[in-house]
């Protein structure tokens, strides 16, 4: 019976718990992205108290506050404000649909839009550093996918964990970064989205609550996109150990 027994805790250690903490760890990394999607898709309903589109109202909150020189269009890449090309791009959805989701996202990016000319500090260097995730981020991919044939063609193990070294470390990097943006996300949806819609009665005051829970989805965006960032970073640590 003791080594049945024992037997047993053996496959539950090595076997089974591995595999729970595995699935443990997808699920947290994951959940943040799947709340998100749930919430906005809980407020695209298309409502008829609402009087235009996402995109409309994108268009008249920047000639409210006299920000000139901003394209308001559909994209295909999400939503988002490009400062550089001074561009808001929101999502089919978004910029066509008359939803407590497409005016609430309309108004976050509007948001970012005002950061800008606001000059805050903490936008300015948000956009420098989004820069620099990208850009890691690309060399930590390059970096590991070289792994295999550097080590296939030098077969020296200096080289490759040079190479691991740099890739990981470039990941890490994109990682964080999506941490320390998300001040600037809160603050768009907080403090210049919600005020926006509330104090201009572009919302039913019923609707704040579900305004709030779709401004911190829009903000939390970047937090899903940090954990995803982890996740690939196991998928690489795996892929590498075969």
């Amino acid at each position: 019976m003791y080594k049945y027994y024992s037997g047993d805790m053996h496959l539950w250690y090595f076997v089974t718990m591995p595999l729970i903490l595995i699935l443990l760890f997808v699920l947290v990394i994951m959940s943040p992205q799947w709340w998100v999607q749930r919430v906005i898709k809980r407020y695209q309903k298309p409502l008829d108290t609402i009087p235009g589109t996402g995109g409309e109202l994108a268009t008249h909150l920047l000639k409210q506050l006299k920000i000139k020189d901003v394209e308001v269009s559909i994209s295909e890449i999400g939503d988002h404000y490009d400062p550089k090309a001074r561009k808001i791009g929101l999502s089919e959805a978004n910029y066509s649909g008359k939803s407590l989701a497409a005016v609430a996202i309309a108004a976050h990016e509007v948001g970012h839009c005002i950061q800008h000319q606001q000059k805050m500090s903490s936008f300015v260097w948000r956009e420098r550093m989004v820069k620099l995730a990208i850009t890691s981020e690309k060399l930590g991919v390059m970096s590991l996918m070289a792994v295999p044939f550097v080590g296939g063609i030098l077969r020296i193990p200096h080289p490759v964990v040079a190479l691991l070294i740099i890739g990981f470390g470039s990941m890490v990097i994109g990682v964080i970064v999506h941490l320390v943006t998300l001040p600037v996300e809160f603050d768009a949806s907080f403090n210049k989205a919600l005020p926006i819609l509330t104090k201009g009665q572009y919302i039913d005051l019923k609707q704040t609550q579900a305004v709030r829970k779709i401004l911190k989805a829009a903000a939390m965006t970047y937090v899903a996109a940090t954990l995803a960032s982890m996740l690939n970073i196991w998928r690489w640590i795996a892929i590498i150990k075969r």
